[in-house]
């Protein structure tokens, strides 16, 4: 599906509107004969340092998604307290303060980031994915989305998009999750005030690639996004998608 309107671009996105609608170490039971009088002190000393040995102690940590390792190319993000998981490139540094609930970029190309949204806890009771209806209904959300945070005041700007594909996969996690992609390309006048409709010839500006996946857990909606420019994620499609297909959530931290 193809539309255009009109708007500013942004090198990033903003929150997805439509997102908003402790243990015991046990020890083994040992058997241990009474000591006799002659030699106590010496056995008593035996049992308790055998005892110590059979001790391994390790700190208590909340379980995690078991998901493959990522490679050498790749750190792995974990949020326990929100439940999701992914893999970014390793050179990518963190942005705070971005609107997102964790933002990633990379230091040379500005326009290639990833983030996470999530929809807010007291205001939503999502069950699945499905909740959003079909694959391509989501992705219509998502494109309108994208569409309105991309909007501004600036005049002779023109938008063209399309919705790519529109898919869903069941992960290695059990759980369904939604993936959509497309494409958006902005056209702007380096005249936009010219009285001529011949001096307000409309060029390219930049055209992007926005790849979201949808997944559902803890009654909330999480979205993870990558945006690129069209010509980098040619280059380093396989990556970026190994990215997408890394995103998993799971049950948080209470």
């Amino acid at each position: 599906m193809s539309t255009s309107g009109t708007g500013a671009g942004a090198s990033t996105a903003s929150a997805s509107g439509f997102l908003r609608p402790s243990g015991m170490c046990s020890i083994p039971r040992r058997h241990v004969s009474a000591p006799t009088a002659v030699g106590h002190s010496d056995s008593r000393r035996k049992f308790v340092s055998t005892m110590l040995s059979t001790l391994t102690l390790s700190p208590l940590l909340p379980l995690q998604p078991a998901t493959a390792s990522p490679s050498s190319s790749f750190k792995e993000h974990i949020d326990n307290f929100d439940g999701y998981t992914f893999f970014y490139p390793r050179s990518w540094i963190q942005v705070r303060g971005a609107g997102a609930d964790i933002f990633f970029r990379d230091p040379l190309v500005l326009d290639e980031n990833i983030s996470v949204e999530i929809s807010s806890p007291s205001s939503s009771r999502y069950k699945s994915v499905e909740d959003l209806g079909s694959p391509e209904d989501a992705a219509q959300k998502v494109l309108r989305q994208y569409l309105t945070e991309l909007m501004s005041t600036r005049l002779g700007v023109k938008r063209e998009s399309n919705v790519l594909t529109a898919s869903q996969r069941v992960a290695d996690d059990g759980r369904n999750y939604y993936q959509v992609e497309v494409n958006i390309k902005s056209y702007a006048s380096n005249n936009e005030l010219a009285v001529m409709p011949e001096d307000r010839v409309q060029k390219l500006e930049w055209d992007r690639r926005y790849l979201s996946v949808l997944g559902v857990e803890n009654k909330r909606l999480y979205e993870l996004r990558l945006q690129s420019p069209e010509k980098v994620f040619m280059e380093e499609e396989r990556d970026l998608r190994e990215v997408m297909d890394s995103f998993r959530v799971f049950k948080a931290i209470d």
